[in-house]
Order: C-alpha cells, then structure tokens, then sequence
C-alpha cells in the first residue's frame, strides 16, 4: 500500500509541473511588414525557417490579408524561409497569401479548410505542394503559380508558363471557372485527382511532353465533352476519365497504345463516344483492354483539327531598374514589342494642370512559328520626393522626383521603386480603400479582390496614379 501511494505521490507532482508550463508549437514569433505576427521554427540545422501553426491552432492567430516575407531577422540573425508547414494555415481565417521566391515546399493540409481563402500568389521557388494543401478552400477561385515543379501530384517539370490560373484540387469545391483547359508543354505527367470535380471544364488538350495521367486525374468533370491524349502517353490510370457521361469526342494520336483499365470511361462512352485514332491504327485498339470497348472508332481526326497548334510564346515579364524598363520572356529567341503612352501629353483650357509624368507600358512576345503572347502592362511614374520644392528657376522646371513601377494583373497590385517600410494604399475610385501594405527590398505586392477592368488609386506618399486592374 506504501508502495502504490509513493508513485501516486510521482505521478502527481510530474502533472502538477507539466501543469505550470505552456508548450508551444513554434521557435520564434516575428511580426512581419504589415505588422502580422507569423511563427517560424528552425529547420535543416538552424540555417532556415519553416512558418508554423501557433499553439493550438492556426484559427488563434491567422487571419485577413498575409504576406510571408522571404527573410526574418531576429535577435540581429537573419534567416531565409523556405516552407511552410503542415496545417499551418489550417481552418484559419486568412483571406489572401502571399508566399515569396524564398519558400520552396508548401506542406499537406496548409491551407486546408480556409473557407475565407479567395486568392493566393505562389512565388517562383516553390517546387512541391503536399497532398490537401487547398483542399476544402471554398472561396478560392485564383491561384498564381510560377515555375512549379509539382503541384499536388503533377509533375510541373520546369513548368515555364505565365501565371497560369487553377481552382483545382479542392474537393468540396472549383464552382470552378476553368472551361478549355491548355496544358503548358512542359508537364511530363498528370497526377491522382488533379482537376477531380472540375464540373465546367469542356475540353482538355494535353501537350506531347505529358506521358502519365494519373488515378482519377478528371473524374467527375461533369461537362468534359472532347479530350485529345497525345502521342507520348504510355500509361493512363484508374477511372481518369469516369463520370464523365458528356465526353462523346476522344481523339488520341497514340500510335504506340497503351492499356487502360476498364473503368477509365464510363459504359456510357463506351457505348456512344466517337475515338479518333491515327491512321493505320484501328487494329491495335481493338486488340488492347480496354479500348476495344469503344462501339465507334474512326480513323483521323475530327472536321477542323489537325494537330496540337502552334506553341504560344510566354508572357513578358517588365521590371524597371536604372532609368531602365527591362522586358524578358522565357521563350527562347522570341522579340518584345512594346508600345508606351504618355498620360501627360493632353490639350485642355484653363489655368491650372496636374503633372504626374505618367506612361502607361504594354508589351507581348512574338516568334516565327508562335502564337503571339497575352499581354503584360504596367504603369511607369515619377512621384515628386517633396512637393514643396516644386518650381520653375530661371525658365528650367525643378523637380526632385523618383521613379515607381506598378502593375496592376489578376487582382494583385504590385509596385516596385519604393523606400524600404515605404507604406502603399490601396484605393477604390469611390474612395475606398481596400488594402494597405508596406515595402520589403523596395517592392510591395498586395491582394485585392477587384476585378479586370477596374481602376483602381495607388497612393504612395502624397501621390495617387490611377491604374486599371488587368
């Protein structure tokens, strides 16, 4: 009896210690520019830093507009973030995020469950994305990625595409928008349930570079009616194409045909679906599981297709630095061509006028055998460093002013040229503000939920441009 009430005794004084102590799920808590408080633990030897859910849950401490900085200094060390964590952002309320280059690996579950999540911006670093790291985002309608080397499953090798726009893979959602789905030529493979449930997607043309689609990749895109599988697939998983009851044209130019499992169309495409193949090849697919299911197949291609298309140039990139506007395209030896207007050059009568020496950029990329690219714009402007000193000495106008860079692209303003903790608002023409940020390196990058078409007033300082959101 001694015995039991000794380790009862232990037992007791180790939960009352425990009791008094408060652990945390975080090394440091750092605000960032906007003044959000964002926890980091130290990873790979202290030499970088993961973004972390706070003690108990994300839904304590996340919420509204976040921009990640791409490095954090704290007690005089500075340190680069690479990752964000598993369930970081989970059930959180975070309306838009913002990731930098820094970050390489978004972990599963990140952003799981954020109902209020409508936009994210996904830096050029990032090369995996874990499994659920979107899932179950109801609002989520835009998501920027660059240079994704996987994405869910997808194999993204040396993805170079412009900002390409997804509301996929969240599976209680994608309401989604996308219709024609173009993937870039550089994917080489499709994986599990990537555009699952993508219910007004209609047509889907896969590039030659892809080679695998995977499990279930467009199960249950409930409006597919035409898809066209290039050459280079060798394998093509479990119900990719099933619940799909419209899709009545399948073109496939696989000359070398792969298998395929039974249940990758539905028996109601089986049965009423058209398959185009090449010339030459109708005995190879009715010798192979499970194509010779198919009651139509015809050699060829439908009336008005003939082939992939010819590639579309990549969309230019503008920078400005040193007196200089920069353009650049990732599409080896294509030419910019640009056209720039001056807002200033006007005629009018009166006696007063507001000079903001503006010009409004736009540029596209062209190359022989190419598409044209879209459209990049931006707006080029001085802003006077101190208004007070405007004025006109011995005929010579002398004006300190300095020079700022803004573009205003699928609902994100970003401006470069600032002074660093240089503070930019965000206005409607009403004159509502819908945003306000900070400057990190000279640059600022904000969320908005405006729409193309609309201007809106970048204030900086004392001056406001006028920009539209394109």
């Amino acid at each position: 009896m001694k015995t039991n009430n000794y380790f009862l005794h232990i037992i007791l004084t180790t939960l009352l210690c425990f009791a008094g102590t408060k652990t945390y799920a975080y090394d440091i808590a750092v605000p960032n520019s906007d003044g959000v408080t964002i926890y980091y633990n130290y990873i790979n030897n202290g030499t970088e830093l993961e973004l972390q859910v706070t003690f108990g849950s994300s839904y304590d401490s996340y919420r509204g507009m976040i921009n990640i900085p791409s490095q954090v200094t704290y007690q005089g060390n500075t340190t680069n973030v690479t990752s964000i964590g598993a369930s970081a952002f989970s059930s959180s309320f975070v309306t838009s995020v913002t990731i930098p280059n820094s970050v390489t690996s978004i972990g599963y579950s990140a952003f799981y469950g954020c109902s209020g999540l409508t936009s994210v911006k996904i830096g050029n670093g990032v090369t995996s994305i874990g499994d659920n790291a979107f899932s179950d985002c109801s609002r989520l309608t835009k998501v920027i990625i660059h240079d994704i080397t996987a994405w869910c499953g997808i194999a993204f090798n040396g993805f170079k595409s412009n900002p390409l726009f997804f509301a996929h893979h969240l599976y209680s959602n994608d309401n989604t928008e996308i219709k024609d789905l173009v993937i870039p030529n550089s994917v080489t493979s499709i994986g599990h349930y990537v555009f699952y449930g993508c219910s007004g997607l209609t047509s889907i043309t896969i590039p030659n570079s892809v080679t695998s689609i995977g499990d279930y990749a467009f199960s249950s895109c409930s409006g597919l009616t035409s898809i066209t599988i290039p050459n280079s697939v060798t394998s093509i998983g479990q119900g990719a194409f099933s619940r799909c009851n419209k899709l009545l044209t399948i073109i496939s130019r696989m000359t070398n045909v792969c298998t395929i499992p039974e249940n990758c169309f539905e028996e109601y495409v089986y049965n009423n679906a058209t398959l185009y193949v090449p010339q030459g090849t109708t005995y190879k697919y009715k010798a192979i599981d499970y194509w010779t299911k198919f009651l139509t197949i015809e050699e060829g291609e439908p009336s008005g297709v003939s082939g992939d298309g010819p590639e579309k140039c990549e969309t230019p990139t503008i920078t400005y630095s040193n007196g200089q506007l920069l353009f650049n395209t990732s599409t080896e030896g294509a030419t910019c061509y640009y056209t720039i207007t001056d807002n200033d050059v006007t005629n009018g009568c009166g006696d007063k006028i507001s000079l903001c020496v503006t010009y409004n950029v736009k540029v596209y990329a062209w190359k022989s055998g190419y598409q044209n690219s879209d459209i990049a714009t931006g707006t080029l402007c001085w802003i006077d460093t101190n208004p007070t000193t405007e004025g006109i000495i011995n005929e010579v106008t002398q004006i300190s002013a300095r020079a700022v860079f803004v573009q205003a692209n699928d609902g994100f303003v970003s401006i470069s040229g600032l002074g660093d903790s240089e503070r930019v608002a965000i206005y409607q023409t009403d004159g509502k503000q819908v945003a306000t940020v900070k400057a990190y390196n000279g640059s600022a990058s904000v969320a908005t939920n405006i729409s193309r078409g609309t201007p809106v007033i970048v204030k900086i300082g004392e001056k406001a441009v006028k920009v539209v959101m394109q």
